[in-house]
């Protein structure tokens, strides 16, 4: 259960003809709790803005110099709405960094493909924030386990947990999604990243750890999938 839940809505851009950047934008947001919509053009905006308007930012996808014109005439075109969205973050390669200094206008805050997850969501909390439509702190609790999403703190029946970054990070994303099954490798990808060359036995080590910290009692909370990988689930 996700108390003080996050209700923005996001509207994320990208090319029509798909790009992985958008896919990667739009699986980020989902795990992150958010709402998205994908529009193709600042049209396409006004049609989908929700019954009570939008309350998010626009994520813009302008990783190449072909999709870049075009991310950046939609940047320009949806603050020239009638409603205009002005909580806008650029995804953009490191070749286009020269174009921000000419657009500061059009973009709020922007991030470098390939971006890291963690990365992604601490921007767009601290844009929200900036805005004033931050929502109260975000606690995840399964069953005796509570994280709070903002103050990076883990309780177990009620007695906090001391626990490394990494550690912390691991257990959030199990905990977003409470039953699911991730392999190793997907572990190792989402939550250290794709440019993190350790190998699967980096995520066995921090179950272990966490089981440890966990005790006998709760140990099972994180449970192994033979063949598969981990999952975390407070049924036995």
């Amino acid at each position: 259960m996700v108390a003080g839940e996050q209700q923005a809505i996001f509207a994320v851009f990208s090319d029509p003809d798909g790009d992985a950047g958008g896919v990667e934008v739009i699986r980020t947001l989902s795990m992150a709790g958010f709402g998205c919509i994908e529009v193709g053009s600042a049209s396409d905006l006004i049609r989908s803005k929700p019954a009570n308007g939008w309350a998010g930012t626009i994520v813009a996808i302008a990783e190449d110099d072909a999709k870049a014109a075009t991310a950046w005439g939609f940047c320009r075109d949806s603050r020239k709405l009638d409603e205009p969205v002005m909580n806008t973050l650029v995804l953009i390669s490191g070749s286009n960094l020269p174009e921000l200094a000419e657009r500061h206008e059009q973009f709020d805050d922007f991030i470098i493909a390939p971006f890291h997850p963690s990365e992604f969501e601490a921007r767009l909390g601290h844009m929200l924030w900036r805005s004033g439509q931050a929502p109260g702190p975000e606690t995840v609790e399964i069953g005796p386990l509570a994280l709070n999403l903002e103050t990076y703190q883990a309780t177990l029946a009620n007695k906090p947990l001391d626990l490394t970054y990494m550690e912390y990070e691991l257990l959030k994303f199990l905990a977003l999604s409470p039953s699911k099954v991730f392999s190793r490798e997907v572990l190792l990808n989402r939550v250290w990243g794709y440019e993190y060359y350790g190998g699967a036995r980096t995520v066995d080590v921090h179950v272990r750890r966490l089981r440890a910290k966990f005790g006998e009692e709760h140990a099972h909370l994180i449970q192994t999938v033979r063949s598969v990988g981990y999952k975390l689930d407070q049924t036995r």
